[in-house]
């Protein structure tokens, strides 16, 4: 068991294992459980928990929080919990010009937050940048146990970057580069794959057992849970939507990718896509946060290209629910408000391009700040360090 200091608080989880791991996870994702449902979620007995818990409750990894009253006269059932704060973790989001940090208590809540731009996206310069940003953390909070750097493109065993086309990387070993210029143990995860884990963890998709995150952004992503398990692929690839093809009008468009393609997802509904159509449309330059806006305010050509925009989404929406079937898809990133202003069009796109034994699927368009990036590389730090990968 873990080393207990004076406080009562350990300083480091010593990785467990077996039952012990089973009720510490379901306790650190579910929430306080009192015993006996704790029990019941695990499927074990009374005495079983009881001699799984003892230890744990010792070292200070659970706590007894207040009893709640049941429905009858008996004695209040004691919830089981973790200390949150006995252990805090940091999460790194690198764009091509941008750095965005979090630090967060073990179940993921925002402790504190940093951004600063990134002029250098070199290899030597970012990884002095992100050692520098974690140093100043780590002397604020000396609980910081761990570290998780997410980007925008393939990743390889949570240490490799094997590509990362924002930054324009190619097999970079970075978590060993970081955890050489930190001290910490570093990992590295697909930005869309580390949103998906805090969501499976710690939000939406906490208590189901399967759901799809869609993000729409300067890139189009998807993650993936099934069977209550995040899917990464036989590559570590899975979720790669961002050049498939649409059909029907909405891949007529001739705006092209970056990748010269032409109606392809990223082509349509990328935050640069949407730009430069919008600009089209309106006559003049504009963002496609720019573009949003008119569209709310009723410029007619503005909505048009969003409702487009929607379309496309819709078909992706569709393709995953024919797919993979989830119980929820859920909807996220910068420009997460096109679905929202063309919720009409992407629900009629949705409709029309479902399989017809699907049943129309739950759409859950989530407010965005870009530090969720950074939140969710923060999941898989914690993730990490509860399972001692």
């Amino acid at each position: 068991m873990p080393d207990i200091p004076e406080a009562g608080r350990p300083r480091a989880w010593d990785p467990l294992v077996g039952s012990a791991q089973s009720v510490v996870l379901e306790v650190l994702r579910a929430g306080p459980r009192p015993r006996t449902e704790l029990a019941a979620r695990l499927g074990l007995s009374g005495p079983s928990l009881s001699r799984i818990t003892k230890p744990l409750l010792g070292s200070g990894i659970l706590v007894e929080r207040q009893g709640v009253q049941g429905t009858g006269t008996g004695r209040p059932s004691i919830p089981l919990d973790i200390d949150a704060d006995a252990h805090h973790f940091v999460g790194v989001k690198l764009t091509g010009d941008g750095l965005f940090a979090v630090s967060t208590d073990r179940r993921g809540r925002v402790l504190t937050e940093r951004e600063e731009p990134l002029p250098d996206p070199t290899v030597p310069a970012v990884v002095a940048r992100v050692a520098a940003v974690v140093a100043g953390l780590v002397e604020d909070d000396d609980r910081i146990r761990g570290c998780c750097v997410a980007v925008g493109g393939a990743t390889e065993g949570r240490s490799v970057i094997r590509r990362a086309p924002f930054l324009g990387w190619q097999d970079v070993p970075l978590a060993a580069l970081l955890t050489d210029a930190t001290g910490l143990p570093v990992s590295v995860e697909n930005d869309v794959r580390a949103l998906t884990h805090a969501e499976h963890w710690f939000g939406e998709g906490r208590d189901r057992r399967s759901f799809a995150l869609l993000t729409i952004g300067a890139g189009i992503g998807l993650g993936l849970v099934v069977g209550d398990s995040v899917v990464d692929g036989a590559h570590s690839t899975a979720g790669s939507i961002g050049h498939q093809r649409l059909g029907g009008s909405v891949g007529a468009s001739d705006v092209e990718c970056e990748f010269g393609h032409r109606g392809c997802a990223r082509a349509v509904l990328s935050a640069r896509a949407i730009a430069l159509t919008g600009s089209r449309a309106l006559g003049r330059t504009v963002t496609a946060a720019a573009l949003l806006d008119a569209a709310r305010d009723g410029d007619p050509a503005a909505r048009d290209v969003v409702d487009t925009a929607a379309e496309a989404l819709g078909l992706l929406v569709a393709d995953v629910v024919n797919v993979v079937d989830p119980e929820v898809v859920l909807l996220s990133g910068e420009l997460v408000a096109v679905a929202e202003v063309g919720r009409a069009a992407l629900d009629r796109s949705v409709d029309a391009a479902r399989h017809w034994s699907t049943p129309t699927p739950t759409l859950v368009a989530q407010p965005f700040r870009f530090n969720e990036w950074a939140r969710g590389a923060a999941a898989v730090a914690i993730q990490m360090h509860a399972l001692g990968a």
